[in-house]
């Protein structure tokens, strides 16, 4: 059986999870702290920095929780192109 190991950095779902966290962070803060009467007003009353910002910080933690629960698994090859077996 080959060798398997972890993608670990190349894993696009990192990645994402970590935009979606920081954009989700900007957001949820502007949401709490920065949004006047004018603001809700044009949104009809929602406080759409607010609720965008805490959906994209529950849509990182679904992203990072995939990442950590199903790694990917990248079989490790010789020189050759031949797939290194394991004597386990």
């Amino acid at each position: 059986m080959a060798e398997k190991k972890k993608a670990g950095l190349f894993d696009l779902r990192g990645i994402l999870a970590l935009l979606f966290a920081v954009y989700g962070v900007i957001l949820t803060g502007m949401g709490l702290f920065a949004t006047s009467q004018e603001d809700l007003d044009k949104a009809a009353g929602i406080n759409i920095n607010l609720v965008m910002g805490l959906v994209m910080l529950a849509t990182a933690l679904v992203f990072f929780g995939w990442a950590r629960l199903r790694p990917l698994a990248v079989p490790v090859t010789t020189e050759d192109g031949a797939s290194a077996e394991s004597d386990h």
